[in-house]
């Protein structure tokens, strides 16, 4: 097996309803009737520059070249099975999980963390509902970013830490279209408010990136002696803002409520109200940034 590893989109499609089906029809008209609907949703992986990877029973695994192939392609699907007719009797819907990051490949297949994610995803969504991560909103352009609800952090099976998930709303209903503005709208007015030290400041609206680090050059100077000259930094993307790491020891994300976390060369989006710390715990730190969305 020879292993490569790339940024993908990896979405899961998976049909619900299919039990009704097998159990009304038979299976032979089941598995029939099943394909009939899979069948223009791999059309659509298609048209959004997607390949499907494959099918398992009544599911579909694609992948794309981008986050935003995968989300306009999930928008398709769940407009193309909303508006198919019931079989039988029976109102076939599907549910989608997708997630944009590093995967392996091999041979046209796909592994690793990046697809272990997104099949998860799939199976938390609940049926005509498409589930994403913060690190796939992040990759978004703002028209889709604006459409995603925070539904904050689920436990996820197989994930030592919990995963925070967005749902994509994807109706073209008046109700959908007011939710999705009314959620933008409000972040659009949202604002990072910081404290290091004597200092309070917020987060500039002109800037989409803060430098943090002992550096007197960083927009954000850091006292603590573990931290790197240049230590992290905070970028605004849309309506949201990440912590990246980019030290040597580490940097400490305590977000009030939840547990720490070190950060080592990654990225987490800061939500609520918490404490940034430089190469050392949070609670052992002399010099941390404080932080509070709203």
């Amino acid at each position: 097996m020879t292993l490569t590893s790339q940024q993908r989109a990896i979405l899961f499609a998976d049909l619900t309803g299919s039990t009704g089906l097998y159990e009304t029809l038979g299976d032979q008209p089941a598995a029939r009737a099943i394909a009939h609907c899979l069948t223009p949703l791999q059309e659509i992986v298609q048209v959004w520059k997607g390949r499907v990877v494959k099918t398992i029973g009544d599911e579909i695994m694609a992948e794309f070249p981008s986050a935003e192939c995968a989300c306009d392609a999930a928008k398709s699907m769940q407009l193309r099975v909303t508006a198919m007719p019931p079989v039988s009797g029976v109102k076939l819907a599907i549910r989608i999980g997708f997630h944009f990051g590093p995967v392996l490949e091999d041979k046209g297949d796909f592994w690793g963390d990046g697809v272990n994610i997104a099949a998860r995803l799939a199976g938390l969504a609940k049926a005509s509902h498409v589930y994403t991560s913060a690190a796939t909103a992040q990759a978004l352009p703002l028209r889709l970013r604006s459409s995603l609800r925070d539904l904050s952090t689920l436990a996820v099976k197989g994930k030592q830490d919990d995963l925070q998930v967005f749902e994509l709303m994807w109706e073209e209903s008046d109700d959908a279209t007011t939710l999705a503005r009314v959620s933008s709208s409000a972040q659009v007015e949202a604002a990072l408010h910081l404290q290091i030290g004597g200092r309070v400041f917020d987060y500039p609206r002109d800037k989409n990136m803060l430098t943090l680090g002992r550096d007197v050059s960083c927009d954000v100077v850091a006292k603590e002696k573990t931290a790197s000259r240049r230590h992290a930094r905070i970028e605004r993307h849309g309506v949201q803002y990440f912590l990246v790491d980019e030290s040597t020891n580490g940097t400490y994300l305590q977000i009030e409520g939840d547990r720490e976390v070190r950060l080592r060369r990654e990225q987490a989006m800061l939500r609520g109200r918490g404490r940034i710390s430089f190469g050392v715990s949070v609670d052992a730190a002399m010099d941390s940034l404080h932080f509070e969305c709203e």
